[in-house]
This record gives structure tokens, sequence and C-alpha cells, in this order.
């Protein structure tokens, strides 16, 4: 007994045989869990420009926070410091005046993705809005924090939607033809203008959840968005 014992673990060691164990206690996946993909229609930045060769300059639209900015830092420090463990803070104008003149200049990180949709929209000579659904203050600075953190000659401000249906029909009237953003909210507003809606990955150490589901509503993916 002594002798199978011992050659049981020689040979797991020279891996040459089973190990007899509780398989239940190893995590892994099956085949057919590893052969699976949801049908997500993915592109790479360089892909969305070679789609755009030939065409000429036109309109596109971001949304801002968690498609240009990591700015969950200053949602953080926004909730513990206006209405700790509840969302009561989005409700405060202090909070909206803090975050756009103090907080982001300060405290959100620019997305890579981003800068590298930015410049390649500029070089196309692209008109470039970012829309925003935060509630506009006085003072703000957002649209200088863009400015600075994706080296812009030159910006158009930023627009304060506060509102689906108004950041809606700035779409239509201004003539958008590409929105990025991170959420179901701006894919269906992209849709439901026509313009081409791509999603960028929300990161997920983000203060904004529930996480979407990327690609459900059919639109392209950013590849490796989520910073």
């Amino acid at each position: 007994m002594r002798r199978f014992s011992s050659y049981l673990i020689i040979a797991a060691l020279l891996g040459a045989g089973p190990v007899f164990a509780d398989e239940a206690n190893f995590s892994g996946a099956t085949t057919d869990a590893l052969a699976h993909h949801d049908p997500i229609h993915w592109v790479s930045v360089e892909q969305i420009e070679k789609s755009l060769e030939g065409q000429p300059p036109m309109t596109v639209g971001f949304d801002v926070d968690d498609t240009v900015l990591f700015s969950s830092p200053c949602f953080f420090y926004g909730q513990q410091k206006y209405s700790p463990g509840s969302y009561d803070y989005l409700k405060n104008d202090a909070f909206w005046t803090d975050i756009n003149a103090n907080c982001d200049i300060n405290y959100s990180i620019p997305k890579e993705v981003a800068a590298k949709l930015i410049a390649m929209h500029t070089k196309r000579g692209d008109t470039i809005y970012f829309i925003t659904g935060r509630t506009k203050s006085p003072g703000e600075r957002l649209t200088e924090t863009i400015k600075r953190d994706f080296k812009m000659e030159k910006i158009n401000a930023v627009v304060f939607t506060a509102g689906d249906s108004t950041k809606t029909s700035f779409l239509r009237d201004h003539g958008v033809k590409i929105y990025y953003g991170d959420a179901d909210g701006d894919m269906r507003q992209a849709m439901e203008i026509g313009a081409r809606p791509i999603r960028v990955l929300r990161a997920s150490n983000t203060t904004y959840k529930p996480m979407p589901k990327n690609g459900g509503l059919g639109e392209e993916v950013i590849i490796d968005s989520d910073h």
C-alpha cells in the first residue's frame, strides 16, 4: 500500500499519471465554456479609421464620463462628501458645481482610447462635440480639462444636457454621424437619430453600476477601451 501511494505521488509530480483529488476544490472551465463567445462586433480604433477613408469631414460626439474621462474618483468623493451611502448627491447642485469646477481638472483620468479617437478625428478634420448628461454649473472647467488632457488646440465647449431627451435633440440638431459612449442610453440615442453607435468599455472599477451589456444592442464595441 505504501509503495502504491508513493508511486501516485511521484507520478503526479512527474505528470505521468492522474491525481486522485476532490475536483470540486479546483476552479476551471469546460471546453464548451471556453469555446463560447458572445456575438459582439469588436472593432479597433484603426478599423474605425479605415472605415472612414474617403468620407468627408463629419460631426462626431463623445459622451464624457467613462468614455473620455475615468471620473469615478470625483463621483466617489462627491458621494462621501454630500450623501454618504446614497445617490442623493447626484441631485445636489453643490456637488455638480464642485465636480465641474474643481475635481475633474485634478483627479479625473483621461482614457487612452479617447486620446486615440480624438487624435484620429482631429486628423480627419472632423467637428468634435463632448456631450454629457451632467447638470451644468457656473465656473465649469470640464472643457478646460478635456482640452488640456487631450492636447487639443481648439475645442467646442462641453455640452451639458442633464437629460436623455436633451442629449438626443443635440445629436440630431447638430448632425452627429458617430457617437461614442459607454452606456446603453448613449447607444440608443445614437440609433434614434440614425448615427453610428460605437461603444467604449466602462472600466471594471467604475462607480457607475450596474455594468452594461456591451454589444447587446448590436453596436460596435472598441477592444481594450476600458482604459
